[in-house]
C-alpha cells in the first residue's frame, strides 16, 4: 500500500512539473514575437520520444522534414529540440550563428565515459574547450605530427596488401570489412598506444565495440529528468560501469607502460605517440588548468572512438560503391595506372596526384557518412534563425541531419546516384 501511494506520488509530481513547464514556455512563446519551428505533436511527458527508432534517426528524421520541412520542432521528453536538414540552415547554425549553436549536451553516457566532459568532443563550450582544442591542434593533429607516422602507415598498408594478395592468388574470400578494421585499429594502437598484438589487440577490439555500442545508448534522464530508476532496472547503468570501470583499467596499464623508464616500443620507430605527447605536455604543466592523468584517458577515448570505425567504414562503402559502379572502378583503376607508373606501391605523397580517386572519395563521404547527424549541439541561449522567421530557447538540442542535406536534390544532381562530380575535381583538397 505504502509503494503503491510513493508510486503515485511521484507520477503526480511528475506531471505537475510537466504541466508547469509547458504552460510557461506557452506564455513565453505568447511574448515572442517570432515562433518557434513547428513539428509533429508528442504526447504528455514523454513529447516524441515514442516516435523515433534510434537504429536509423536520420532517416526518420529525414521522412518528418519532408513533412513540416528543412527545420522542424520536437520534444524529447522535457527536452527542446530542433533539426535543420537544409545547407542554408545548417550554415546558420554552424557558421553565421556558431556562437549560440556552438554549446554540447550534457549526456548521461557520454559524460561518463568522457570523464565529466574534459574531453574535446563532448565538453561544453568554455575557455576550456578553446584551449584543449589548441592543446590538440598543435601537438597532436599538426601537419608535423600526422606526418611522422607515414612510415606506420605504410608498413601496415604493405602488410595488409600482402595478405590480400595471398588470399586471392589461393582463391580465398578475403572479408574487407574485418580486414580494413584490422588496418585501422593497429594503426591506432601502434601509433597511439604502442600495444602488441594478440590477447590485447583482441581486447582493444571488444573495449571498442561496447565503448561505441554505449556512447550510442539512450538514458532516460538525459530526456526526462527523475526516471533514472528505469535505466537501473533495465541494468544500462550497470552497462554503463562496467564499461567505463573496463576502460579505465585499460588505459592505467597503458600509462603504467608508458611512464615504465624501461618500457620497449612494439614497432622500430623513433617517434613519440600520443601518449606520449600527452604525458610530456602534463609534465610541462603550463597551461590554465591543472592537466592530469584523466585529461589523457578522455582525450584517448576521443581518438579511439572517432579515428577506427569510422575510417574502415569510409573505405568499405567506397569499394562496394566501385564494385557496384564497374565504369567507375575502372577509371580509377586506369588513373592510379596511369599517374603511379611502374611504381610498385604508391605511397601517400603520391594520393595527391589522384584527382578522380579523391573525388570518389569525396563522392563516398558523400552519400555515406560516418556520423550521420553530427554530434548533437545545444544553444547557448534564446537566439533567431532563418531572418528572425523562428525563435528558439536556450538549452535546444539541435540535430543537424547531414546525412538528409548530402542527399538534398535542390543541391545534388541525382542525390541518390554515385559517381564523382565535376565540382570535386575543381577543389583543391
Amino acid at each position: 500500500m505504502v509503494s503503491s501511494l510513493s508510486l503515485l506520488f511521484v507520477l503526480l509530481l511528475c506531471l505537475t512539473l510537466f504541466f508547469f513547464f509547458s504552460l510557461r514556455k506557452q506564455r513565453t512563446i505568447k511574448k515572442s514575437s517570432s515562433p518557434p519551428p513547428t513539428g509533429p505533436k508528442g504526447l504528455p511527458l514523454i513529447g516524441n520520444l515514442h516516435q523515433l527508432d534510434n537504429s536509423a534517426l536520420h532517416k526518420q528524421l529525414w521522412h518528418l522534414s519532408k513533412t513540416y520541412g528543412p527545420i522542424f520542432s520536437l520534444k524529447l521528453g522535457f527536452r527542446p529540440t530542433i533539426v535543420v536538414s537544409s545547407s542554408r540552415l545548417a550554415k546558420e547554425v554552424m557558421n553565421t550563428y556558431d556562437l549560440e549553436f556552438c554549446d554540447r549536451p550534457l549526456m548521461v553516457g557520454q559524460q561518463k565515459l568522457s570523464y565529466n566532459g574534459v574531453d574535446m568532443g563532448f565538453s561544453p563550450y568554455s575557455d576550456y574547450w578553446r584551449e584543449i582544442r589548441k592543446i590538440c591542434s598543435i601537438h597532436i593533429f599538426s601537419a608535423k605530427r600526422v606526418s611522422s607516422f607515414s612510415s606506420l602507415k605504410l608498413y601496415e598498408v604493405k602488410k595488409m596488401i600482402e595478405k590480400i594478395s595471398k588470399q586471392a592468388s589461393s582463391s580465398q574470400v578475403t572479408n574487407l570489412n574485418d580486414t580494413l578494421i584490422n588496418l585501422t585499429s593497429t594503426i591506432i594502437c601502434e601509433g597511439c598506444l604502442w600495444k602488441e598484438e594478440g590477447v590485447e589487440r583482441s581486447r582493444f577490439h571488444g573495449l571498442l565495440s561496447e565503448l561505441e555500442a554505449t556512447l550510442a545508448k539512450f538514458f532516460v534522464p538525459d530526456f526526462i529528468p527523475f526516471f533514472g530508476w528505469i535505466d537501473k532496472l533495465s541494468g544500462l547503468y550497470g552497462r554503463l560501469d562496467k564499461t567505463f570501470k573496463e576502460l579505465n583499467s585499460f588505459y592505467e596499464e597503458i600509462l603504467n607502460e608508458h611512464l615504465d623508464p624501461n618500457r620497449q616500443k612494439s614497432f622500430d620507430y623513433e617517434e613519440e605517440d600520443f601518449i606520449d605527447v600527452l604525458l610530456h605536455l602534463k609534465n610541462q604543466n603550463s597551461f590554465s588548468f591543472d592537466f592530469t592523468y584523466d585529461h589523457i584517458k578522455a582525450l584517448t577515448t576521443n581518438m579511439l572512438s572517432a579515428g577506427t570505425d569510422t575510417s574502415a567504414a569510409t573505405a568499405v562503402w567506397a569499394m562496394t560503391a566501385l564494385m557496384k559502379n564497374p565504369r567507375i572502378m575502372h577509371k580509377v583503376q586506369a588513373e592510379v595506372r596511369n599517374v603511379g607508373g611502374n611504381k610498385g606501391f604508391i605511397d601517400q605523397d603520391d594520393i595527391q596526384k589522384f584527382s578522380y580517386l579523391k573525388a570518389v572519395i569525396k563522392e563516398t563521404l558523400r552519400l555515406f557518412l560516418p556520423a550521420p547527424l553530427l554530434l548533437p549541439r545545444e544553444t547557448r541561449k534564446k537566439c533567431t534563425i532563418d531572418n528572425g522567421r523562428y525563435e528558439i530557447e536556450a538549452k535546444t538540442l539541435v540535430y543537424v541531419n547531414a546525412w538528409a542535406i548530402q542527399r538534398d536534390p535542390q543541391v545534388w544532381k541525382d542525390p541518390e546516384d554515385f559517381y564523382p562530380r565535376g565540382s570535386y575535381l575543381k577543389m583543391k583538397n
